[in-house]
């Protein structure tokens, strides 16, 4: 397992602006075979940085480090690639440049080819906001991807998931102290407040309703205060300003967002012709998997597999739901990787 810094100069967004001095953070797991047949890319998803990953990956699993050169790319927003944290004015803070997730897949590219000399990727496998990466990595480089897993994503944020996000966008920046961003002190009760509601649609009705939230992660709690003081944790360690940049993206997030499409969206999809098992969980508030089985029908290689799980959208989050949970996704993506 090693981590690495690739420096992808000034880099040009699709929001028009120039990234100074942009960096991908990155990890990676396994060996890249002399033939550099064996790259898988796993990118990290919202509020994830590559360590939340490592969950899914280990020897045995389908993402086996002894079979698999696995690179886990940082998104951009999330503190260790370039960020509203740790990018020089004049573009700290809130100035930070929109970033979408075509943005991440074109870095993403750069570091697969430039740095490692990978021109096939046997899967992008990818959580929530790293499954729509996944969606624009096969749309965009249909003849470098041979197979794609989103898990509890979609190709494009649904205008429900959109006025859920600006709905938490909305609880943070209402704190006093927010100041446009450029708080002295990191925004708390806005924080808070953010967690709160997030929390009440990361996991299903049923998932609260049998208790789970009080044995969740491998951890046990008391009360409901307690596990959203854990909860909180997952987002307390990120800069707010990096929340909203990651918030951003997600909001952003279109298939078909990109001169190659011209906005058409069947056009994109239809585009995506390698095998793909999409995975949505049954019970999943953000993604439910009614808007995955519409983009599954315009996909020509596509076979939509609900995971029958009650932790809602958490189900894809490795290590945080059920062993079942897992177990239901390492199947899917053994199986792709048995096609390739």
């Amino acid at each position: 397992m090693q981590t690495g810094q690739f420096k992808l100069g000034n880099f040009q967004t699709q929001s028009g602006d120039v990234l100074q001095d942009a960096c991908l953070s990155y990890e990676t797991h396994g060996e890249l075979s002399a033939d550099k047949s064996n790259a898988i890319v796993y990118p990290t998803w919202y509020t994830g940085t590559h360590e939340d990953n490592r969950g899914a990956i280990g020897v045995g699993k389908a993402l086996d480090p002894e079979r698999y050169f696995i690179i886990v790319p940082d998104m951009f927003c999330n503190g260790l690639s370039s960020s509203p944290s740790n990018t020089k004015a004049p573009q700290d803070r809130g100035r930070f440049p929109s970033i979408t997730p075509y943005d991440n897949v074109i870095a993403q590219h750069r570091l697969c080819g430039e740095h490692f000399g990978i021109e096939q990727l046997q899967l992008v496998v990818g959580f929530s906001m790293s499954a729509q990466q996944a969606f624009h990595w096969a749309a965009l480089f249909p003849e470098m991807v041979k197979a794609i897993a989103p898990i509890c994503g979609t190709s494009k944020t649904s205008p429900h998931n959109l006025l859920f996000l600006e709905g938490i966008k909305r609880a943070l920046t209402a704190d006093a102290s927010w100041a446009n961003g450029d708080y002295v002190d990191p925004p708390e009760n806005g924080l808070r407040a953010f967690t709160t509601v997030y929390a009440s649609w990361a996991f299903s009705q049923t998932f609260y309703r049998e208790g789970l939230h009080l044995t969740v992660g491998g951890q046990h709690f008391d009360s409901m205060a307690e596990f959203l003081e854990f909860f909180h944790g997952i987002f307390a360690r990120h800069d707010a300003n990096n929340l909203l940049g990651m918030l951003e993206t997600w909001q952003l997030a279109d298939v078909s967002n990109h001169s190659k499409f011209g906005g058409d969206w069947r056009a994109a999809l239809s585009s995506i012709t390698c095998p793909a098992i999409v995975l949505p969980s049954k019970t999943d508030l953000y993604f439910p998997p009614e808007d995955n089985e519409v983009e599954v029908s315009m996909m020509p290689s596509a076979e939509l597999r609900v995971i029958p799980s009650a932790y809602g959208h958490a189900a894809g989050f490795p290590g945080l739901s059920t062993a079942e949970d897992d177990e239901f996704i390492d199947d899917a993506l053994r199986e792709l990787l048995s096609q390739s």
